[in-house]
């Protein structure tokens, strides 16, 4: 299933090392249940609808096309490694919206 992506969220690993998303409402609730039940330490929503730019469509594009989004019942959570390309557009995003 095509997911649209409309919110940058802050996700702290176990590790404490933490990481930046682009998510939706369902997403955030996977994390969400994923530090509930200590798969993550931390999850936090930095900003919220944010603009469809060039930059949120490719990396959007890239995360359809590589992942699966995983079944409501799913007990873990899934990271998704990017490129280095999709690396540099989630830095661009940051920037578009304050956060980097």
């Amino acid at each position: 299933m095509k997911q649209t992506f409309d919110l940058i969220q802050e996700i702290t690993r176990n590790d404490s090392s933490r990481y930046y998303e682009l998510g939706n409402i369902a997403e955030n609730c996977r994390a969400e249940y994923a530090v509930a039940h200590g798969y993550l330490k931390e999850v936090r929503i930095l900003k919220m609808n944010i603009p469809r730019s060039s930059h949120v469509e490719k990396v959007e594009a890239y995360l359809n096309e590589n992942y699966e989004q995983d079944p409501l019942d799913y007990d873990g959570f899934t990271e998704w490694p990017k490129s280095a390309a999709i690396e540099e557009e989630m830095a661009q995003i940051l920037l578009d919206n304050k956060l980097g």
